[in-house]
């Protein structure tokens, strides 16, 4: 083990009651509530301020062929917008890239940089942008792009002044440097929140993606179970659940 990875197990993350806002970047609507609805439930129970970033328009989703693809968008930003209702979320940015195309390019970070200067998280929440070859389906290409994109955003971009300039002059977005990021579901763990008081608002916040779920009668229990083995691998109570990150200084 390299001293860096070391290091990057063992920090612990800043104390909540430091944190003011948060923000979350994901590839997808529904994406940040698979990961992290129970945590951000507490959060914003804490009175933190939580945005949201949602890099694709969703276009891909949904099940039902009758729903045209045109039509999927709307539909999954207000289904967004409804799960964010559940865990006290209301600021919510769409940048509507086309769902299964994203790439990290410097188009996508500067979007990614204007709503991290106009929000000025201390916080920032990602998905992973390493493949996991243990679990493959998690490992979309859309949510590699947006956590590397994300990453890329908050270092180097975001906290300086020269980097897209029009955004600073035009724009009136001063640089801001975000203290810290969490990676959700990442490949290797080093922080985790016990949501066992949050599970029912995560499942409720899941399940206002009704274009993506509705259809799965084994959604309760396969969440629980995500849940369940999170806690057991963190030597939580029988009964407990927890969702998992990796928590990464940046500044």
């Amino acid at each position: 083990m390299t001293r860096v990875e070391c290091s990057l197990r063992t920090m612990p993350p800043i104390d909540d009651s430091q944190i003011e806002r948060i923000l979350f970047v994901t590839a997808h609507p529904d994406d940040l509530d698979f990961g992290a609805a129970g945590t951000i439930a507490q959060w914003t129970d804490k009175g933190i301020s939580v945005s949201y970033c949602v890099s694709t328009n969703g276009d891909q989703g949904g099940v039902d062929p009758s729903v045209s693809r045109s039509e999927m968008p709307r539909i999954r930003q207000q289904e967004q917008r409804d799960a964010g209702a559940v865990v006290g979320v209301s600021d919510i940015h769409f940048l509507n890239y086309v769902d299964g195309h994203l790439q990290p390019t410097i188009e996508l970070r500067k979007d990614i940089v204007r709503v991290i200067r106009k929000v000025r998280p201390q916080r920032m929440v990602i998905q992973n942008p390493e493949r996991n070859w243990e679990r493959i389906f998690s490992s979309h290409p859309d949510h590699m792009a947006a956590g590397e994109a994300a990453m890329q955003a908050v270092y180097p971009d975001a906290g300086n002044p020269f980097a897209f300039e029009d955004l600073l002059k035009s724009e009136g977005l001063e640089p801001w440097t975000v203290q810290e990021v969490w990676v959700m579901s990442p490949n290797e763990v080093n922080h985790y929140v016990d949501i066992t008081s949050t599970i029912d608002r995560k499942l409720a916040a899941i399940k206002s993606h009704v274009s993506q779920t509705a259809h799965s009668e084994e959604l309760d229990g396969r969440i629980r179970e995500w849940g369940t083995r999170n806690a057991e691998a963190q030597g939580l109570p029988a009964g407990s659940y927890a969702e998992t990150f990796r928590v990464v200084a940046t500044a």
